[in-house]
């Protein structure tokens, strides 16, 4: 991490922020990745030899394939579990129109999609508001898996990005509520799910 190559990775895009958690976040893209390349413990070796970072171009794959994509995050040494790891879609339809979506592609527990909504439960709450803390009794301390496109479109421009999901914990006011001995207003939001958020892969069709 010097000066140098902390401004090489800006300029080439290859960056993630967080809202203050120091989680380890990595997302790569290609049209090679399969299930084993998961179960490595060097993501970045194989993400960088099958496919390109947060940030890069994805060139047009094999006719008929779908881009694949290598997800892998760690959780802050000393924050919260892990819930959920996401990637956010967003495509351009034939008549130009921008459209996104939301895939759960990694989570903590045995939790299952709703078969009839196709959304993933809540992770649940260990947050104690009055004592501002809470356990990692939830929560994964890692999520790594290989996703596939199941809505891809060789001829629609598309953009693609991580989001990684955090446990809740307790919020600063929580925190000033307990240090300074007083009651929080009615309504007054105790809990917070810290989260990053990945520089996208974009993928442009050919003429």
């Amino acid at each position: 991490n010097t000066r140098e190559s902390l401004w090489d990775a800006m300029k080439r895009r290859e960056t993630y922020a967080t809202t203050g958690s120091r989680m380890i976040v990595r997302f790569f893209g290609g049209w090679g990745f399969d299930a084993k390349d998961a179960q490595s413990r060097l993501p970045g070796e194989i993400g960088y030899t099958k496919g390109v970072p947060m940030g890069a171009d994805l060139e047009q794959g094999p006719k008929g394939r779908a881009p694949t994509f290598l997800v892998a995050a760690l959780k802050d040494p000393i924050g919260a579990n892990l819930d959920r790891y996401q990637i956010i879609k967003g495509w351009l339809d034939k008549d130009g129109k921008l459209h996104e979506k939301v895939y759960d592609v990694a989570w903590s527990g045995t939790r299952k999609p709703d078969p009839s909504t196709g959304k993933l439960p809540p992770v649940g709450n260990t947050v104690d508001v009055e004592s501002a803390t809470w356990t990692n009794t939830i929560g994964a301390p890692e999520l790594i898996t290989v996703w596939k496109d199941p809505d891809f479109d060789d001829r629609e421009a598309a953009f693609y990005y991580g989001r990684v999901i955090e446990i809740p914990t307790p919020r600063w006011t929580a925190y000033d509520a307990k240090r300074l001995g007083t009651k929080p207003l009615d309504g007054t939001k105790m809990t917070i799910v810290e989260r990053a958020y990945t520089s996208p892969i974009w993928y442009t069709p050919k003429p």
